[in-house]
């Protein structure tokens, strides 16, 4: 019995996208996913000090490794932040820039940076519309968790994909820039 549901959860799992790796599925629907290849929108959003932060400002000046993730100070999403902290030294030798983004107020985005020492931009995207125009995939009842390295040119040139595998998506994004 016990067996039978552990191979059902991984099965569910599995429908329902907590896996890695997005770059298998193709577009549906109005919100198509930005593929490896793919510019970024341009958008404008609040970062924590309430500021406008517009991303094509930075276009041609830093790599940017943009991620999205569905909530401040939940125990996935701190060890995803808590990562990419870590590294953030590593992220700078290859000039690249992170940017955090969900639908937390600015309030929340300061609270949680100051908190755990974050160096790093968050951006708050209180209707999702841009989580939306990357194409990022709410899983069940959250907004999804989905990373993407922009080149100079605004091309996404990598993406990871892991719900439940926060922490994984620093370490991936700088295996992968490390390779170039």
């Amino acid at each position: 019995m016990k067996t039978n549901i552990v191979a059902a959860t991984v099965v569910l799992l599995g429908l329902i996208g907590l896996g890695t790796d997005a770059q298998e599925s193709k577009p549906k629907g109005k919100n198509p996913q930005l593929e490896v290849g793919s510019k970024i929108p341009d958008f404008t959003l609040k970062d924590d000090n309430g500021k406008d932060f517009k991303v094509s400002n930075y276009i041609g000046k830093k790599k940017l490794v943009i991620y999205f993730y569905p909530k401040d100070e939940s125990s996935v999403c701190t060890k995803e932040a808590c990562a990419f902290r870590d590294s953030y030294e590593e992220f700078n030798s290859t000039d690249a820039m992170i940017i955090g983004i969900n639908s937390g107020t600015v309030q929340s985005h300061a609270d949680f940076k100051k908190h755990h020492n974050l160096p790093f931009t968050l951006l708050s995207d209180p209707d999702n519309k841009v989580l939306k125009m990357f194409g990022v995939k709410d899983v069940m009842f959250l907004t999804g968790r989905e990373t993407f390295l922009v080149d100079l040119n605004g091309k996404v040139v990598f993406k990871f994909k892991g719900m439940l595998k926060g922490d994984e998506h620093a370490s991936s994004v700088l295996a992968f820039l490390k390779k170039k």
